[in-house]
This record gives structure tokens, C-alpha cells and sequence, in this order.
């Protein structure tokens, strides 16, 4: 009797979810695994007579840390929050930092010949006709599949070698000392005797280390905030990450809730 009530409670959250979907965040579309994560920055491309630039996640979290670009390089977890001007990448900051043609192929260089725009292209690509470099389905063959997000399993491609991450940049971004963190954190469930929930530090220290979750997202103090479903369903919390780049929300309540509490 106790399994069939958690399973039901399974499902009633389940259902819950996907009726706030339009509401709440938590996408009522599934977009293609290629473009899962995709982020369009345009505080001043179009304004310009250019086109947006189009920022795929899984090619960049497939080399670098959360963290690189996050922390050490100052982007904002909000779309559109950082107001990365053309100016600031020349001068190496943001995107300029890794694109500097010895990271990362170069910004173009000024002018509007057929050149530069071969490589402007490459990042303002929105409504562009541009074949992606590299292809998705092309790039992730053979890495192992979930059914989530954009249906790769990155902690799994990256515990087999299939992608080595960098935490740093030379000359860029600092060196980090080692951080002793916890290993699985229990949460107790506040919602229709839903099963516990496991947060693994290890996991997601792996692209996030500590800093960035802590304290910004995060209170260090353990339990100092309620942490709400409905907080999360509205970005917050878990949500900063999950259903926008992480797997989405809206799937499988048990990808979180995973302790059987029976």
C-alpha cells in the first residue's frame, strides 16, 4: 500500500508540473537535442544591423568547467543579464578571453569584407544559413545517451575520457587549490510523501566546484532557506541550472527524489 501511494504521489507531482509548464519556467516545449541549452545574446546585435549570437552550452561544457565562464570570467546565469559589448571581447574579456585565435579561433577582425564575415558568422548565426562547426550529432556520437535535455550523459562521457574538461585558462583565469566537499547530501521531501532527496556534491562539483553555487545560489549555512518545488519551477535554486541547461524538471521526478524511503 505505502509503494502504491508514493508512486501516486509520483505521478500527481508529476502531473503538476507539466500543468505549470506555460506558467512556470519549466519549458512546455522540448527543443531538439542540438538545441537544448542554446542561449541567443542580443542586448546590441540586432540594434546594430547584425545578427545575434547564437551560444550553444553543449559545445562549450563539453571542454570547459561552469565555472570558467561563470566565475572567473564574470557571465551573469541569466540570459541576457551580461551586456557583452563587441569592444569587450577585442580587449579579451568575455568570449575574447578564450577567442583569441590560441584558445579559441580568433574575433573577427573589424571591417565588413568577406573574410570577417566568414568568422562573424560563426557566432552571430541567428536566422544566418550557417552550418554548425562542429555538428552535434556529428561530435557526440558514441557518447553515452540518457533521455533527458539534450540526451547526452556528460558526467558519464566525462568519467569514460570522452571529454576532459579545462577548470582554467592560462593567463585568463586563476588556478584552484583542491576543496574538500561533502559527498551525498539527504534532503527531506516537503510534497505527497515523496521519496528523499540525494544531492550528490561530486556530481555536480565536477563543471561547478563550490562558488558557484555557494553562496549566490545557495546559503552555505545548511537548511538557512526553504527550498520550494515552486522556487525551483520558477528558476530559482536548482532551477538556475536545470530545465534550462541540466536536465530539464519536467520529466522524472525521481531523477532528484531517488532515496526510497521504504
Amino acid at each position: 500500500m505505502k509503494g502504491f501511494i508514493r508512486v501516486a504521489s509520483i505521478l500527481l507531482v508529476a502531473g503538476a508540473v507539466a500543468a505549470r509548464a506555460d506558467t512556470h519556467g519549466v519549458p512546455a516545449h522540448r527543443p531538439p537535442p542540438d538545441e537544448y541549452g542554446q542561449v541567443v545574446m542580443d542586448n546590441f546585435a540586432t540594434t546594430s544591423g547584425i545578427a545575434a549570437v547564437r551560444f550553444d552550452h553543449w559545445l562549450h561544457r563539453s571542454e570547459y568547467t561552469c565555472r570558467v565562464c561563470h566565475v572567473d570570467l564574470g557571465f551573469a546565469m541569466q540570459a541576457g543579464a551580461t551586456r557583452v559589448r563587441e569592444v569587450d571581447n577585442r580587449h579579451h574579456q568575455y568570449c575574447g578571453a578564450c577567442h583569441d585565435g590560441k584558445e579559441a579561433f580568433a574575433v573577427a577582425p573589424s571591417g565588413y569584407d568577406a573574410e570577417s564575415q566568414k568568422v562573424c558568422v560563426r557566432c552571430h548565426a541567428v536566422g544566418e544559413r550557417v552550418t554548425p562547426r562542429p555538428d552535434f550529432y556529428t561530435f557526440t556520437e558514441g557518447f553515452p545517451k540518457t533521455l533527458y535535455g539534450n540526451r547526452i550523459d556528460w558526467l558519464a562521457a566525462q568519467r569514460r575520457g570522452q571529454i576532459k574538461l579545462k577548470d582554467t585558462v592560462p593567463g585568463v583565469t586563476r588556478r584552484r587549490r583542491p576543496i574538500r566537499h561533502q559527498g551525498e547530501t539527504v534532503f527531506a521531501a516537503r510534497d505527497l510523501q515523496m521519496p528523499e532527496i540525494v544531492f550528490s556534491h561530486p556530481k555536480h562539483a565536477v563543471w561547478v566546484g563550490c562558488e558557484l553555487c555557494h553562496p549566490a545560489i545557495f546559503p552555505v549555512e545548511p537548511g538557512a532557506d526553504k527550498i520550494s518545488m515552486q522556487a525551483i519551477f520558477e528558476g530559482r535554486y536548482c532551477g538556475v541550472c536545470h530545465g534550462k541547461v541540466s536536465f530539464p524538471l519536467d520529466f522524472d521526478c525521481r531523477l532528484c527524489h531517488t532515496r526510497d524511503v521504504y
